[in-house]
């Protein structure tokens, strides 16, 4: 056990352990310490406590001491200094024409760093502004460029709930929110009412969405068919999820239909979805017994069974697209049992045709001749041309024999003939 304080600095959410070297400090007190960004002034929001060492990340570092009243005078002048710094940055950054948007500016509390907070669409070449803000300062200037999240937590405000924002009162750090959140507790989808202050989806949308997950686990799909207490079989329309209740619509006469609710506890979802023609019908027990196991919590499972669970999915799943179209697995069994059947000619199958131009280029081809329109193998060697200059019968053997013979000349007229020139002077006779 470690016995540590919490600080929050500037009311932003997050806490900070330190260590109180021996003193007894209460909630409320103000402590001076130093953190990696310099010597600052925190409020305690816990108490000396001692904590478990797994809970503490990083070194805990000691506190400096307990701040005293002209801690709190220095901190109250910077403070007013910070106004008229947001002000003279301003007129700066209009000076210089740069795109960005200054939200706030924080003193260090021995004043040797002054920093501002600002957003802009893209990167700011902000190097001349800064050589500006340190002649007018005297001090250490630092730009810090942040997103839309954290300009709504440094500036506050009010939710559509009428209260004030997470992000700027107890939110210690920003959680991955997606779109599925909102459709898994039946949200409008409507940008408005989804968004936040940010513009982004509202961070309180994560904090039911185990919970929502949990219940539409236990919930059937809409579109899906079930048998009903008395053993009629409906399909579902609509599902209540905080109250566990389905919807379905039972009749098979289309002006006998009729919509009634059920607790998901009295059905039984034993039928499968048929979307093509809107029928169901009872599985095989061992098809059932499948999917009750995949079904199943994963806690409860052995280590061979959680091992066997993707290979029962796919099993299901091959089983659905038999039964949807069952003239495309009989087609696929064939192709097991025979695959070096014949698939049909080169038209049907082009991708077969050029394997086997890969496999064998210098096999037998014919193209059309376009002065006799007659078809005629097709020479891709060079070798096999036939020579103009050579006699009738010397040609014939040259074309069976493919001109691969070592003393062959029709061989030389295919390369640019070059004379060869003789270096040696010329001597007069």
């Amino acid at each position: 056990m470690v016995t540590i304080i919490g600080v929050n600095f500037r009311n932003s959410g997050k806490v900070y352990y330190f260590d109180p070297c021996g003193e007894r400090i209460e909630r409320g007190q103000s402590v001076i310490v130093e953190t990696s960004q310099g010597i600052e002034y925190g409020d305690v929001v816990l108490p000396t406590q001692e904590v478990d060492e797994s809970r503490i990340v990083g070194e805990l570092k000691p506190i400096t001491r307990v701040a005293t009243e002209d801690d709190r005078d220095q901190i109250a002048l910077n403070r007013r200094n910070e106004v008229t710094a947001i002000k003279i940055c301003r007129q700066k950054i209009a000076d210089h024409g740069l795109e960005m948007k200054l939200i706030r500016a924080e003193y260090a509390f021995d004043r040797t760093k002054l920093t501002f907070y600002f957003t802009a669409d893209g990167r700011v070449d902000f190097r001349e502004l800064v050589r500006d803000l340190a002649s007018v300062f005297h001090t250490r200037i630092e730009l810090r460029q942040v997103g839309v999240r954290d300009e709504t937590k440094i500036l506050g405000g009010i939710g559509i709930c009428g209260r004030p924002l997470c992000c700027a009162t107890w939110l210690t750090d920003f959680v991955p929110v997606s779109i599925k959140m909102a459709k898994e507790q039946n949200i409008s989808l409507n940008s408005a009412k989804i968004s936040g202050v940010c513009g982004r989806l509202m961070c309180c949308l994560k904090n039911e969405a185990e919970t929502y997950e949990y219940l539409n686990s236990k919930l059937p799909k809409i579109g899906s068919f079930v048998r009903t207490p008395d053993g009629q079989r409906g399909q579902v329309k609509s599902v209540n999820i905080l109250r566990q209740r389905v919807s379905v619509l039972i009749g098979d006469d289309e002006d006998e239909k009729e919509i009634q609710e059920f607790p998901v506890e009295e059905l039984d979802g034993a039928f499968r979805r048929n979307l093509e023609n809107g029928e169901a019908g009872q599985p095989e027990e061992g098809a059932l017994r499948e999917e009750e196991n995949d079904a199943a919590p994963a806690e409860n499972e052995t280590s061979e069974e959680q091992a066997e669970r993707p290979a029962r999915r796919e099993r299901n799943s091959r089983r659905e697209m038999a039964e949807k179209n069952p003239e495309a697995q009989k087609e696929r069994s064939e192709r097991r049992e025979n695959p070096q059947r014949e698939r049909g000619d080169r038209r049907e199958n082009p991708q077969r045709e050029r394997t086997d131009r890969r496999e064998n280029p210098q096999r037998e081809r014919t193209v059309r001749d376009p002065e006799t329109q007659k078809e005629r193998p097709e020479r891709n060697n060079r070798n096999e041309r036939p020579n103009p200059n050579a006699k009738s019968g010397q040609a014939g053997e040259d074309a069976e024999d493919g001109g691969n013979k070592k003393n062959d000349g029709n061989r030389r007229r295919y390369y640019k003939y070059r004379p060869r020139r003789d270096n040696k002077p010329k001597t007069e006779a």
